[in-house]
């Protein structure tokens, strides 16, 4: 197997050059746009994303419009991957947390390609083994460590996917993705930047001390780094 430079996503990038050759004429490149939806909850899966840069959010969404983030994806992987696997519809709605931009391709199409049973098959489905452990641990976090342990790992691995230390981020867009009230993120982004471990300013966050934001992260930081196989 090639280890192809030809695109940022890693899924595509650990196809041999011949089954990626395939995939080109299939495959869009798109821009990713803040707070863009790429599929609502039950709604039909026409395409999937293969991330190349930025961050999008899977959310769960309450019936009355609570919601909450049961997983992340970056570079990483694809968004839409439950196609693959016969969905018809998306159990969750997907958005861009950090623009950025992908290659799309026809979700029937990639159906196919994956039921063939060549390499993309299996590339495929240690993502999704490894998306599916990054969600069991996100529900254990949600439920065992405080709001501000959370946060700390949420922000380190956001810009993990970014391979930047500052992103985009409202408190409004981050008290959803934690699943805690705009008031709660506000107190805990103005400790965590009294420590000096982040700034805040104008919509933007930048992380100004990573060793000390990780101190300040719980377990389950480390344990996603492992998954996903960047270094912490």
């Amino acid at each position: 197997m090639s280890n192809n430079t030809s695109t940022r996503n890693h899924l595509l990038s650990a196809l041999p050059e011949e089954e990626l050759a395939e995939f080109r004429s299939i495959l869009t490149p798109v821009s990713l746009s803040h707070k863009q939806v790429i599929h609502e909850k039950n709604t039909p899966i026409d395409d999937v994303y293969f991330i190349e840069q930025g961050v999008t959010s899977v959310l769960t969404v309450m019936s009355d419009g609570g919601m909450s983030e049961v997983g992340m994806i970056g570079a990483e992987g694809m968004a839409g991957m439950s196609a693959l696997l016969g969905a018809e519809a998306s159990a969750h709605r997907i958005i861009v947390q950090v623009p950025g931009s992908a290659l799309r391709m026809n979700a029937a199409l990639c159906k196919a390609s994956f039921d063939h049973g060549s390499a993309f098959h299996q590339i495929v489905l240690r993502f999704v083994d490894t998306f599916l452990s990054l969600s069991a641990q996100t529900a254990a976090c949600n439920l065992l460590h405080s709001a501000e342990q959370r946060c700390a790992r949420w922000l380190l691995m956001a810009s993990a996917r970014m391979r930047s230390d500052t992103m985009p981020m409202t408190h409004e867009f981050l008290s959803s993705m934690l699943g805690i009230r705009r008031t709660g993120v506000t107190a805990i982004a103005g400790a965590l930047q009294r420590a000096g471990l982040i700034q805040y300013h104008r919509g933007r966050i930048r992380i100004t001390d990573r060793d000390g934001l990780v101190a300040a992260a719980c377990e389950c930081y480390r344990s996603d780094r492992e998954r996903i196989g960047d270094p912490p």
